[in-house]
């Protein structure tokens, strides 16, 4: 797909602070599984966070193709910050469409800094790929809100300053009794779990939070009361853009560091890259990684241009997803040996893949979303 001289040049730039500032970090951010706060610090300087906020409210005003090949590269130089700009872009997505102007002027821009961290916070025991099992609620008290409940395995829990809190306000509406909240994290009645150690993207951090009659004013509604799931589901196509991306940029990684110990690495007095075994593992990721990669920017492409892209999104989310497990997994191979050793780029990267078969929907709600949509629309559509 084309791109244009400003993608372009987007691209390069998120590119070049990849390889020179995100990359060298990676290893040991991984082992010591620290939120990189001063990385965040210059991502926000360079206008790497809130990619899409047009430009009358402070950003840069790009489009979601233009978001895709920024989490692309990233995520190749490490997927656990590419992260970070998928989360503060749902986040200053869902303020740009439905904050007030006083919420917006509070804090897009502090979010987009990386002055304020955030937190979506909507998974429950019982509420995962079934957001309507959640059972958080969000009760009128005199002008305000009462909180209650528990959210787990929320991204930045440990450490945000704000919470965008999916809390139930009417018990008996179903999906219309959910409502946006958002909440200081700082406030008494929450308490924060501790942080788990994930499998990968362990920069990440992830935990949980409680809250215990935890007072909100007025104001903390996002939007209208009620239409709390209404709002979640309207970012879900460009969240699933952002995974895509970012399973993309896993395996391009992994493709780059296979080809270059594949030239080094000598075996039977010559380069294993020679050998036709390791060069059909070279040419099957190539190929899958360019699929995805293309697949990605045409869902990207249906969302800037105002179709419905539901199916695409979903298509590109479970192809990428599969594909950089698979791949990485490739890349280990190239790596005999050493590619089990942890130090070596492709042990951590078929680590960080696995998640993305699995947040933003799993791949088997996505199959399932791709077949009803075949259904609604036809194979054709």
């Amino acid at each position: 797909m084309l791109i244009t001289d400003t993608q372009r040049q987007v691209r390069d730039m998120a590119r070049q602070f990849a390889d020179e500032v995100i990359r060298p970090a990676a290893e040991a951010l991984d082992r010591d599984e620290r939120f990189p706060v001063e990385i965040y610090e210059q991502m926000g300087a360079l206008g790497l966070f809130g990619v899409g906020v047009p430009e009358e409210m402070g950003g840069p005003g790009f489009d979601t193709l233009t978001y895709a090949l920024v989490m692309e590269e990233l995520s190749r130089g490490y997927a656990s910050v590419a992260d970070q700009c998928g989360l503060v872009e749902l986040i200053s997505t869902l303020l740009v469409r439905h904050g007030t102007p006083s919420q917006r002027e509070q804090w897009l821009g502090s979010v987009m800094r990386a002055e304020t961290k955030v937190a979506y916070c909507i998974t429950e025991p019982e509420a995962g790929t079934d957001v309507s099992g959640i059972r958080t609620t969000a009760t009128r008290d005199g002008g305000g809100w009462r909180l209650n409940g528990g959210k787990i395995w929320i991204h930045n829990a440990p450490v945000a300053d704000i919470g965008f809190v999916l809390a139930r306000t009417d018990k008996e509406a179903g999906h219309r009794g959910m409502s946006i909240f958002i909440v200081d994290l700082h406030a008494k009645g929450i308490e924060r779990g501790p942080k788990e150690h994930k499998m990968g993207q362990r920069a990440s951090q992830v935990g949980a939070l409680n809250f215990a009659d935890v007072m909100l004013g007025e104001e903390a509604l996002l939007g209208e009361e009620g239409k709390g799931f209404h709002m979640m589901m309207s970012v879900l196509d460009k969240g699933r853009v952002g995974i895509a991306s970012l399973a993309v940029g896993i395996g391009q990684a992994g493709l780059e560091a296979a080809v270059d110990y594949a030239q080094q690495r000598r075996q039977f007095g010559k380069a294993i890259v020679e050998f036709q075994g390791v060069q059909w593992l070279l040419a099957d990721m190539a190929k899958d990684i360019e699929a995805a990669r293309l697949l990605v920017q045409s869902a990207a492409a249906k969302i800037d241009a105002g179709e419905n892209a539901t199916k695409a999104c979903s298509i590109a989310k479970c192809f990428a997803g599969d594909m950089a497990v698979a791949r990485t997994a490739d890349a280990v191979q190239v790596f005999g040996g050493s590619g089990y050793i942890r130090g070596f780029e492709v042990e951590r990267l078929y680590r960080d893949a696995k998640i993305t078969q699995i947040y933003e929907g799993t791949n088997q709600i996505q199959r399932m979303i791709i077949a009803r949509e075949l259904l609604k629309h036809g194979a054709r559509a």
